[in-house]
């Protein structure tokens, strides 16, 4: 079992910067598939980005809407995944989740994740 712990959320204008992290508990961090998600008033849960259990090259997937402004990426060793984001839009003000999966392939549908985070908020001003 794995304890997710997310942080890094605030207030930030259009345009800004915030860097997510999720620190997860336990000594089989690097057996997880890692992922983002995303959750805004009245919308359901979707999907941001992933990566795989050794985070090396190519190892990465995102949804369109986030491709060249958001970063995931994860240190095994310090058991924490990542998520930088750039360029933030006002459409992106959710409430972000990591989350967790056994399985090594890289999935997007949230019911295929094992573990989750309590959430941080990210709001971004226009």
């Amino acid at each position: 079992q794995v304890q997710l712990v997310e942080s890094g959320g605030g207030l930030v204008q259009a345009g800004g910067s915030l860097r997510l992290s999720c620190a997860a508990s336990g000594r089989t961090f690097s057996s997880y598939t890692m992922g983002w998600f995303r959750q805004a008033p009245g919308k359901e849960r979707e999907f941001v980005a992933a990566i795989s259990r050794s985070g090396g090259s190519g190892s990465t997937y995102y949804a369109d809407f986030v491709k060249g402004r958001f970063t995931i990426s994860r240190d095994n060793a310090k058991n924490t995944v990542y998520l930088q984001m750039n360029s933030l839009k006002p459409e992106d003000t959710a409430v972000y989740y990591c989350a967790a999966r056994s399985g090594y392939r890289i999935m997007v549908g949230a019911d295929l994740y094992d573990y989750w985070g309590q959430g941080t908020q990210v709001t971004v001003s226009s």
